[in-house]
């Protein structure tokens, strides 16, 4: 990687100030679309899903672990589990399916 380091800087610090300001000076108002609405609304879900899913997969020393805990971890937040036993049987599931599995 060449170059002056501080043209790098520069441009990230412009691309980052754009990218705040520019929906304050672009949108004036309220949103009134309710599809504009939802999509705004779901986007912080997405992102971290996005930075999440990956990273189950790859913690663990077998991918297949990881997606079964992902597995798990879902059906058992999807019938209204809380945060502690879904993420004690992800654990679980990781242990027996390396155990297993290696």
């Amino acid at each position: 990687m060449g170059g002056n380091v501080y043209i790098y800087i520069v441009v990230m610090s412009l691309v980052s100030f754009a990218v705040r300001v520019l929906p304050l000076t672009l949108i004036r108002g309220q949103i009134k679309s309710v599809f504009v609405r939802s999509f705004l609304h779901y986007v912080p879900y997405v992102t971290l899903a996005v930075m999440t899913f990956p990273a189950i997969v790859e913690a663990t020393q077998l991918p297949a672990a990881g997606v079964l805990a992902l597995g798990v971890g879902a059906l058992l937040a999807w019938r209204g589990a809380g945060l502690l036993p879904v993420a004690a049987c992800c654990c679980l599931t990781v242990l027996a399916a390396e155990g297993i599995l290696l």
